[in-house]
Order: C-alpha cells, then sequence, then structure tokens
C-alpha cells in the first residue's frame, strides 16, 4: 500500500510538487499560527478582552487599507511572475515588478495618510468610540510597509518560493511581534501599568506595526537576491520588442478587478468584527476575534495547500492545460478533506477547553466557535475556487461574486447581530462564505467541466 502510493506520488511531477509544497508551508503555517496564538495569549492575559478588541478593530482597519494600497498588485504579481518566469522570460518579470511599484508606493503613501488623519472621524462616526483614534493612527503608519511586505512576498510565491513566502507573511510578523511583546509585558510592573494607562493598550499594536517595518525590509532584501541571480538571464535576453513587454494599463486591467475582488472578500471577512464594533462592546469582539481565529485552524491545510496551488494554476493557464488545471485542482481537495477532518472533531468535541486556553471571559463564545468552525470545515471543501478565477482570468466575475456575496453577509450580519451578538455574527458569516464558495464552484464547472467539489473516497474516472 505504502510503495503503491510512493509511485505513485512519483510518478506525478505535479503531485509531488503540490505535496512538498503543501508541506513546506503546512509547518511554517503552523508555526505562524502558534505565533500568532502566542500573541493574542500575550493580548488576552496580560491586557485583557478589552485590549484584545482594541487590537483587532485596528488591525481590521490596517488590512483593508492595505488591501487597497497594494491596488490588487500583490495578486497581480503572483500571476504574471508564476506565468512568465516559468516560461524563462525573467526581463518581462523585472518589468512588471518595476512598473507594479512605481503604481502601488505612491497610492499606499496617499491612503497612510489618508487613513491617519480620517482617524477620528473613522472612531466617532463609524465605530461610535472616539477613543479609538490613537489606535487607528498607529495602524495606519503600519500600511505602506505593510502593501509592500505583500507585494515582495506574493512575488516570491509567484517564484514557487513557499519556505520564504510562509515564513515572511504567515509567520515572521507574529513571530517577532510575540517577542517583543513577551518582552515589554514582563518589563512592566504595577507602577508602570499605573503611569501608562492611557497607552497601555496601544503596546500590542504599536509591537506589530514595529514588526511589521522589519519584515518587510528582509522581503525586498530577499526579493532583490532573487532577481539579481536571474540578472544573468535577464542581461542576455533583451526585450525585443514593446510588445515583449507589459504597458501599465495591461497590468492595471489585471490587477484592478483583483483589487476590487481582494478588497471585497477582505472587508467580507472582516464585516462581523467591524459590525460587532458598531453594535457591541471591545469585549464582545475580542471574545469572537478569538473564537474566530482559533476556527480557522480547520482550514489550516486548505491555506497551506493553496499557497503552492495558485501559482500552480497561474503556470497551467499560461500553458493552456486545462487537464493539470482540474488535476490540480481534485488533488488539493481531497489533501484539503483527509488533514482537516480530525481538526473539526477535536474543536466540536472540546469547544470550552480550547477557548478556555485564553481565559474564563472567552468560553462565552463556545457556540459562536462551533459555528465558525463547522463554516471553515465546508469553506474548505470548496477548494480556492477564489484564487483558481484570479489565476485564469476569470477576475472579473469574481469581483461581482464578491460584491453579492458582502452585500449578503452585511444584511445578515445587520439582522442578527443586535438581537443574537456575536452568534449571529458567526452564523452570518458561516453563510456568506459558503454561499460565495458554491456559486464560484459552478461557475467553474460550467466554465471548464470540473469543480472543486469531487467524490473524496473515490478517484474521479
Amino acid at each position: 500500500m505504502i510503495n503503491k502510493l510512493k509511485n505513485k506520488i512519483n510518478s506525478d511531477i505535479h503531485l509531488k510538487e503540490l505535496l512538498k509544497g503543501s508541506s513546506i508551508a503546512f509547518v511554517l503555517r503552523i508555526l505562524g499560527i502558534i505565533a500568532g496564538y502566542i500573541f493574542t495569549l500575550l493580548i488576552t492575559r496580560g491586557y485583557g478582552a478589552e485590549a484584545m478588541g482594541v487590537f483587532a478593530l485596528s488591525f481590521t482597519l490596517l488590512q483593508i487599507s492595505s488591501v487597497i494600497g497594494r491596488l490588487g498588485m500583490d495578486t497581480a504579481l503572483l500571476r504574471f511572475v508564476a506565468e512568465y518566469s516559468s516560461q524563462g522570460k525573467w526581463d518581462i518579470v523585472k518589468d512588471i515588478y518595476k512598473k507594479a511599484v512605481k503604481l502601488v508606493l505612491p497610492f499606499s503613501i496617499f491612503v497612510s495618510i489618508l487613513v491617519f488623519f480620517l482617524s477620528p472621524y473613522i472612531a466617532e462616526f463609524v465605530f461610535k468610540k472616539p477613543h479609538l483614534e490613537p489606535y487607528f493612527k498607529i495602524a495606519a503608519i503600519g500600511i505602506v510597509p505593510f502593501v509592500l511586505l505583500f507585494i515582495h512576498t506574493e512575488s516570491l510565491r509567484g517564484l514557487k518560493k513557499i519556505k520564504e513566502y510562509m515564513l515572511l507573511q504567515q509567520a515572521g510578523i507574529f513571530i517577532l511581534a510575540s517577542i517583543l511583546l513577551g518582552f515589554i509585558t514582563l518589563l512592566i510592573n504595577q507602577s508602570t501599568i499605573k503611569l501608562l494607562t492611557n497607552y497601555i493598550n496601544q503596546i500590542p499594536i504599536s509591537n506589530y506595526i514595529f514588526s511589521v517595518f522589519i519584515i518587510s525590509l528582509i522581503a525586498f532584501i530577499i526579493w532583490k537576491k532573487q532577481l539579481n541571480n536571474h540578472q544573468l538571464t535577464i542581461t542576455n535576453y533583451k526585450l525585443t520588442s514593446t510588445n515583449s513587454s507589459l504597458s501599465y494599463s495591461t497590468i492595471l486591467s489585471v490587477s484592478i478587478p483583483m483589487l476590487f475582488s481582494s478588497s471585497l472578500a477582505l472587508i467580507m471577512g472582516w464585516t462581523d468584527t467591524i459590525m460587532l464594533g458598531m453594535f457591541r462592546t471591545e469585549e464582545e469582539v475580542g471574545i469572537y476575534n478569538v473564537a474566530l481565529r482559533v476556527s480557522m485552524i480547520t482550514s489550516i491545510t486548505l491555506m497551506a495547500i493553496n499557497t503552492i496551488a495558485a501559482p500552480k494554476f497561474a503556470e497551467f493557464w499560461g500553458k493552456k492545460d486545462l487537464e493539470g488545471l482540474a488535476k490540480v485542482a481534485q488533488q488539493s481537495t481531497k489533501l484539503i478533506f483527509w488533514t482537516s477532518f480530525p481538526i473539526l472533531l477535536l474543536f466540536l468535541i472540546f469547544p470550552k477547553p480550547i477557548l478556555g486556553i485564553f481565559g474564563e471571559e472567552f468560553k462565552a463564545g463556545t457556540l459562536a466557535f462551533m459555528i465558525l468552525t463547522i463554516g471553515q470545515f465546508i469553506s474548505s471543501l470548496s477548494g480556492d475556487a477564489g484564487g483558481f478565477l484570479k489565476m485564469t482570468n476569470n477576475q472579473r466575475f469574481l469581483q461581482n461574486l464578491n460584491f453579492f456575496a458582502l452585500l449578503f453577509n452585511i444584511l445578515l450580519n445587520y439582522i442578527l447581530i443586535p438581537i443574537y451578538g456575536i452568534i449571529g455574527a458567526a452564523f452570518a458569516t458561516m453563510m456568506a462564505l459558503n454561499i460565495a464558495k458554491l456559486i464560484a464552484n459552478i461557475y467553474i464547472r460550467n466554465l471548464y467541466g470540473f469543480s472543486f467539489y469531487i467524490n473524496i473516497i473515490r478517484e474521479k474516472k
């Protein structure tokens, strides 16, 4: 049995690459999750649920602002770098990267300045909590390095540098932030806390932003090293005509729909947290955010496998190999199912003890945690339909789908949160996420004749 499995893997170069890449991504993703939960634990144990809620809202603002600041260039670079590097066209890779930075850098600076000066209005008129202003200003300072971090890490991912990508984007920030926050927390004593009463909740978000600056710089250095390694190829293979490169308008025609789809997807992912912040207390936001973060462990293998699957999709699309696309899609879903199911069972059997690790007050999120866990598992079985659509030039359909899903999510949250609180937010998020995934898979099946939903037990004939 084992020998048969080994022979099957060795005879299929793409399955082997998928397994190798996803294994590396899985290990580093686990490392990142551990670091992330250590960081969360340091906040909840050292500063309380309110501080966790403040961090979650500030982090939400950072995430949404940085997605806008990226102009969709991070995802466009993932696609273009994967497509052209696999063809050995390093001159085009370098040219696209330069153009992307020229577009993104000034725009992200503008977004950062705008968010900084609008922070008082966002705090007062959106969240009805004027005291959040200083936290939002700190988050605004981190927008530019956060944008550049994604530009360089997604470019590395396009080269299938999965180890570097996962370590920098998924693990590095939380590892560094956890070390710094743990050190600072140990140094703070009761007398210091009294002196820093008005600033104590700023420590977690300040640590995170400082870590973003450091990791972003490291990502830039590693990417430049990758380009320098291929400098000889670039030098010996000059652009033969202007048609060999991509114009700004061509790049933007791909990146802007990706910007809208990514923005809408991210906003949808944070709609529950934002609307809880509007209708409920910071404590409830903190409890829900912990439940949400822990439930996402259920989809850890989806994230790990998609890390290598997305550039594989772009590679097969560039070669017009639909059979290869279908094969990677279906293989990835099988891997996700068999690795996610045990986590689902663990979380549904022991929800209270798991949440209790973060403190007794977080056990109030047990039912929401269970709903979110089931939703994450069902979503995982839908595969990376969104990533597939981005890599196969279907970004405009994804943009429209995400817009529909966002409106649906906002409506459900608006109806359910005032009545049911965090349980309503969890149910709304689960429904919106999985309906969008279902529609995406139906669209893929109609267009290409396959979807990510397959017979898990038996090989497709």
